[in-house]
Order: C-alpha cells, then sequence, then structure tokens
C-alpha cells in the first residue's frame, strides 16, 4: 500500500474555525485503497437481509468492497459468515443464494460444512505436514440488525450495539417497527463522485432551499438540526404544519409529535436510514472507484398491499428518485469542481454543516489509526 501525506489535513473541534477536507482526499487514487483496509475493513456493513437466511442451510454470497463473502444459517439455527475462498486454491464455495447442508467448491470439490468446518478434500492423501481437522474457511463476524444482516471483517470489530448506540431504541420509540418491514423496491444509482461527496451532501440540509423544492415544502427547515454522537448522526427534520390556507397538496402532513414523523440517521461510515411515518428506505454507500460511487437504495413497508396502499408506496418511491436525481446532479458538480485548479479546501456553515464536520473528522480519525 502506497503511503499518503496526511498531514494537510486535521480538522479542529471548533467548527468554527474548520476547514474543510482537502480536494486530494477526493481525488487521489491512492485513498480509496487506504480507505478500504482502515474504514470498510473495519466498520460494520449492510450485506443482505435476514429474510434471506432465515431456515437451516440458506445462504447467500456477497462482498465488501473486494472482499467475497458468504453469509449462512447453520443447522443449529445460527447466523455464522465467512470469507468465500477455499484454503486450498482460493476459488469461491458459493454462488448467489439458495440452502444447502454444506459449501462445496466448485473448482475441486472440498466441502466444508456450515460451521465452516473441512468435511472432504478429494484425492488428497499423501500430503505431509497438513492437517485436515485444521483446515476451514475463514470466520467473520456477522450480525442480525432489524431486517438486515451486517458483517465485520475486523476480526477484534466491537459489536453492533456498540457502535449503532440507541438508534434501534429510538425507532422503536418512535412508533416504528422494523422488524416488520419487508422489502418492496431496490433502485442502484452509478454516481460519477467519490464516494465521501456523496455522504457529505446527505449530512447537511443547508441545500434543501436550493436543490429540493419539493422536499423543502415538506419539512420545517427553520427546525432542521444534526445532533452528533460517537459513530453516527442524527438528523431531526419535523414536518412541517399546514399554514392556514394550505391545500393538502404535500407528500407528509405533520401528526402530533412532528419530531417523530421522520427520523434520518446515518452511521459511519456510509450507511443511511431514512425513518418515515409509513415506510423506511436504506441507503449503502459503495465506492467503485476514486470518482464512482455506487448508491443502493432499498425501500420497505410493514404492510405491502395492493391498490391504493400500492399506488402510495410508488409515490414515496418515485417522490424519494425525485430527490435521489436532484443529489446525483449536485454531486457530480461537486466531483468536477474538487479537480478544479481553483479549489483547495473550503469552510463550514455553523448553523447548519456539523454533520459534515464530523464525518470527515471521522475520516481522518481512522485513516491516521496506527
Amino acid at each position: 500500500m502506497a503511503t499518503l501525506d496526511l498531514s494537510d489535513y486535521n480538522p479542529p473541534f471548533d467548527l468554527s474555525r474548520a476547514e474543510t477536507m482537502p480536494a486530494r482526499w477526493y481525488t487521489e487514487p491512492g485513498f480509496l485503497e487506504l480507505e478500504a483496509e482502515k474504514i470498510f475493513y473495519k466498520t460494520w456493513q449492510p450485506v443482505g437481509r435476514v429474510e434471506d437466511v432465515m431456515r437451516a442451510g440458506d445462504y447467500f454470497s456477497c462482498e465488501v468492497l473486494d472482499q467475497p463473502l458468504v453469509v449462512t444459517r447453520n443447522i443449529a439455527g445460527d447466523l455464522r459468515a465467512f470469507y468465500n475462498v477455499c484454503p486450498h486454491r482460493a476459488a469461491v464455495v458459493a454462488h448467489g443464494r439458495g440452502n444447502r447442508k454444506s459449501l462445496q467448491c466448485k473448482y475441486h470439490g472440498w466441502t466444508y460444512d456450515l460451521n465452516g468446518r473441512l468435511l472432504r478434500a478429494p484425492e488428497f492423501e499423501g500430503v505431509k505436514n497438513w492437517d485436515a481437522q485444521a483446515v476451514c474457511l475463514q470466520p467473520i463476524a456477522v450480525e442480525a440488525w432489524g431486517p438486515w444482516v451486517f458483517v465485520n471483517l475486523d476480526p477484534a470489530a466491537a459489536p453492533m450495539a456498540t457502535i449503532y448506540g440507541d438508534i434501534a431504541d429510538e425507532i422503536a420509540a418512535a412508533g416504528f417497527n422494523l422488524s416488520q418491514m419487508r422489502l418492496v423496491e431496490r433502485r442502484d444509482y452509478l454516481i460519477e463522485c467519490n464516494w465521501k461527496v456523496y455522504v457529505d451532501n446527505y449530512l447537511e440540509g443547508y441545500h434543501l432551499p436550493i436543490a429540493h423544492p419539493g422536499l423543502f415544502k415538506e419539512v420545517d427547515y427553520d427546525q432542521y438540526r444534526v445532533d452528533t454522537y460517537r459513530y453516527y448522526s442524527k438528523q431531526h427534520a419535523p414536518i412541517r404544519e399546514l399554514d392556514p390556507g394550505e391545500a393538502r397538496d404535500r407528500r407528509y402532513v405533520r401528526s402530533g409529535e412532528g419530531e417523530a414523523d421522520a427520523l434520518y440517521y446515518w452511521i459511519f461510515p456510509n450507511v443511511m436510514l431514512n425513518v418515515y411515518l409509513d415506510n423506511t428506505s436504506i441507503n449503502i454507500i459503495i465506492p467503485v472507484g476514486q470518482d464512482k460511487t455506487l448508491t443502493i437504495f432499498e425501500w420497505y413497508f410493514e404492510a405491502p398491499g395492493t391498490g391504493e396502499g400500492w399506488e402510495s408506496m410508488q409515490q414515496i418511491i418515485a417522490f424519494s428518485d425525485e430527490i435521489q436525481q436532484e443529489d446525483i446532479e449536485l454531486c457530480e458538480w461537486v466531483q468536477r469542481g474538487l479537480r478544479s485548479k481553483a479549489y483547495e479546501t473550503g469552510r463550514f456553515s455553523v448553523l447548519r454543516e456539523n454533520g459534515v464536520h464530523h464525518f470527515q473528522s471521522l475520516v481522518r480519525e481512522f485513516l491516521t489509526q496506527a
């Protein structure tokens, strides 16, 4: 791994004195390799859904960036995850998804049980200084959280609860039942920007009045704020009350305690949860190049239906897609600007950009850890 000079960015805690991350942190290719090792391989990453591994023997293959993985439910009913790499010659042992009593490499037929232990290595008699009992798929940490499956490649990973804090309890207290949500639609967006540009954009409402007129009409912008915690932040975006005489042509109408009508969580480094009265969406931000990012949007509803219920869900998804298209344009503009000779670094709005400062400080913290 190439050594990068990180000395040009060390943001002070005082937001009023802080500068933004230097442009080269978004544009130099060497940063992505460092971010993979220091950030993405050491944080909890969503890789699938619990409903795909409900029964003993269920499995699915997945990735964290360039690392092939497999998640399965063993015979005892425990959730397990492994590197999807056979110790013999590095071929994969699982393709796609399905249900099996064992995992078998399609290259030479080495077979493993659902706890990763080697069951069979064909025609391997006579190999010296080799113990079949010690051969196994390399395990990784895995947890279910809400309707999702998360993994962490760090052998010393702390449990998800220490990172996600009170998020699950807050969502439940607001009356939302994540475990009952069912996937209705997934859309993938490939964006010509660095992954950090997209996260920066998500973490502030400063651009709402100009860039998102439809969303701006829905929320009480004066009450919009971002609270930061150790490894996540929470955006408070109360639904705006109807003005006297205003037509009810809005997607959301405030119901009692408006604070709980919409909850927006970002969890370091790349997971967003958008919780509304009647739906939840997860956004997963995956770098695929220094200036290319895959954003995965999944929409969940508690009781997917037909007729008017189905039409309402499609309207919600269309509204979310409209906002996403607006953000894509913004982020691609910013990425082009970051490559300009005219820009090096900027300043933060004290009123509106504390969430961005928090994220950029965490990036610097992780990249500079020994």
